[in-house]
């Protein structure tokens, strides 16, 4: 059977319905946020990638992701995520033979970052990795009714507060490696604790907290909304969160855009997502936001070059000081491209 996840990646009609020549092709964007796999019925690997890519936008560098993507399967416990990391690596070797295209210029892996043996595997990692090779993904998402969410949670309920796990995370700072997270709305609390009990390590808060409006979210944006807002403020408070912004185009996001006959257009996206966006962006500084794709997931929902129509409609207020920041700036800084 091939999962939704595999679906998202293709819709090659569907998104052809919606193409949009590029706004300001000649802005300097590094993604800092893609995956690639060939898993679950189907492939998303740096062909695909650059398909996409070839939009119109310059894209001159990435930053992969972890996805649970071509684990070992013949090594000890807790190090099969490695092979991840010297796939990606592989893909990013075949990329710098075409150095005209976008360059996969840092990889995120994963861990578990509650392992007594942690230090081992971030070095299994970085032998893998090389360079490449700038942080972990524990994601900590979960929500007690996850059942109807399309893309299920692998978190663990009350991860950012245990204490084994922020002794891994403060780890990860003291290696000079940035910690990257995806969670749910109801988690942002235990999220901002987590970043004021690791102060000395980077923290990058992906697709917004994810906002959910699925299931027992359902109708309720104008709420969870509002509530956002303040812990959005509280999490900025802290000085070692970084920011990605996108990903909002998830199916759990409840938008429902995936649904629809024709897939999202620039102008729809600015003007359903502008306010989120904006408050991001005063809540922590350009400085500290960075412009994601979350591809393909976003795939679902959007084409690539509409994506970055809509982030640069967004954006076209600010100063071309600013936007150089969020477009590839503030990136480069966080993962030492």
């Amino acid at each position: 059977m091939v999962s939704w996840i595999a679906r998202a990646a293709g819709r090659e009609d569907w998104l052809a319905q919606g193409v949009e020549d590029a706004i300001a092709p000649e802005v300097e964007i590094v993604d800092p946020h893609h995956h690639l796999w060939q898993r679950d019925g189907g492939s998303y690997e740096l062909a695909s990638l650059w398909r996409d890519i070839g939009a119109g936008h310059r894209v001159v560098q990435t930053v992969y992701i972890e996805c649970h993507s071509a684990y070992y399967s013949d090594v000890a416990d807790g190090f099969a995520p490695v092979g991840e990391t010297a796939y990606v690596a592989g893909q990013a070797a075949l990329a710098r033979l075409h150095p005209e295209r976008a360059q996969i210029a840092g990889i995120v892996a994963h861990a578990d970052l509650r392992r007594r043996d942690l230090g081992a595997i971030l070095d299994a990692h970085c032998a893998a990795g090389g360079d490449l090779f700038k942080g972990i993904r524990h994601a900590g998402a979960w929500d007690v009714e996850s059942a109807d969410f399309k893309i299920q949670p692998r978190g663990d309920q009350g991860l950012y507060l245990e204490p084994d796990f922020q002794r891994g995370v403060a780890l990860l700072g003291a290696r000079g490696l940035t910690y990257d997270t995806w969670h749910y709305h109801p988690q942002n609390k235990d999220f901002a604790a987590l970043a004021r009990a690791v102060p000395d390590t980077t923290l990058v808060l992906d697709h917004f907290g994810t906002p959910l409006g699925v299931g027992r979210f359902a109708g309720q944006r104008e709420a969870i909304f509002a509530a956002w807002k303040d812990e959005m403020a509280e999490i900025a408070a802290c000085p070692n969160v970084r920011a990605k912004l996108g990903g909002l185009a998830m199916p759990d996001n409840g938008w429902g855009w995936h649904e629809r006959a024709k897939p999202l257009t620039s102008d729809e996206f600015e003007a359903a997502y502008a306010p989120w966006y904006h408050h991001m962006i005063a809540c922590f500084g350009p400085d500290r936001c960075m412009f994601e794709s979350n591809f393909p997931v976003d795939r679902a929902s959007i084409s690539y070059g509409v994506l970055w129509n809509g982030l640069k409609k967004i954006a076209a207020g600010y100063s071309a000081a600013d936007q150089a920041r969020m477009f590839a700036g503030t990136a480069r800084q966080v993962y030492g491209l």
